[in-house]
């Protein structure tokens, strides 16, 4: 996901690892449909031996969980790998540290390995050929992420903000446009890029993708913790950040009597492995 701050990767992502918390109160989670077209197709059920690349503060986690399957998380996070210990300790759930680049995994040992708005910090062909080894003959990958926005729909929202980034965050100016400053970065919607990238590397058979459009009702101070939980406003000077933030709970209190309903997508990447 480029061109969204001046840090590079590991420097954004170790933003979020300092900010669980956060983090965890303001991103909201994924619709039921991801989990039903997990069950569907990538055979997702009781028993299931699960790795879950990146699950931060566990919004994917739990609804895997449910579905029955026995999850191993790698989270690069210290924070974040405690607050999941906490909220998932009687679960069949076990996290370890480390990047799933170099972590050491037994080899055709996983029936799905999932992801959830995570892939994208890693290097594609890398990523994928671990995940092509990690997983049993036959086993699926699974990569999802949340879209917070649609092209499709209108969201007064981000009609809204602009104006307010423009003038507390003028590097945010280009995005504004595209959404990428509330978090609708195209990343996760380039359907010929991620399919293309699957494809290729050969160890995959032909990807599913599917987008599943729902709807978000975020009050002021869910817009604030949501807004405050993305990487490019953990990265603003405090008083800026502070600033803005204020400005956008006096937008929806004034001009949305302190709700506004959210178009978002997500998109799901899923393939079997030869």
């Amino acid at each position: 996901m480029t061109g969204q701050s001046e840090f590079d990767d590991k420097e954004r992502r170790a933003l979020f690892g300092s900010h669980a918390t956060l983090y965890g109160d303001g991103r909201p989670g994924y619709p039921p449909e991801v989990f039903d077209h997990l069950q569907t197709l990538c055979n997702l059920r009781s028993g299931c031996q699960l790795l879950e690349i990146g699950p931060g503060a566990g919004q994917a986690t739990g609804p895997l969980l449910d579905a029955g399957a026995e999850v191993h998380a790698v989270e690069v996070g210290d924070e974040f790998q405690t607050l999941l210990t906490t909220r998932f300790s009687n679960r069949k759930f076990t996290v370890s540290s480390g990047e799933f680049e170099t972590i050491d995994l037994v080899p055709n040992s996983f029936d799905l390995v999932a992801a959830a708005t995570s892939f994208h910090w890693i290097a594609p062909d890398q990523g994928l050929d671990r995940v092509a080894q990690v997983l049993k003959p036959g086993g699926w990958l699974a990569l999802w992420w949340n879209h917070y926005g649609d092209p499709d729909r209108r969201d007064l929202f981000r009609e809204a903000i602009g104006p307010l980034l423009e003038l507390h965050a003028p590097q945010f100016t280009e995005s504004v446009t595209g959404g990428a400053g509330i978090g609708a970065h195209p990343y996760a919607i380039d359907t010929d890029a991620r399919v293309g990238e699957i494809d290729r590397n050969g160890n995959f058979e032909p990807v599913h993708h599917v987008q599943i459009p729902w709807t978000a009702t975020q009050t002021t101070s869910e817009i604030q913790r949501f807004l405050g939980s993305l990487s490019h406003w953990m990265a603003l000077d405090p008083t800026t950040r502070t600033t803005l933030l204020a400005a956008v709970g006096d937008l929806v209190d004034n001009k949305f009597s302190g709700a506004v309903d959210r178009p978002f997508l997500t998109a799901v990447y899923a393939a079997r492995r030869v």
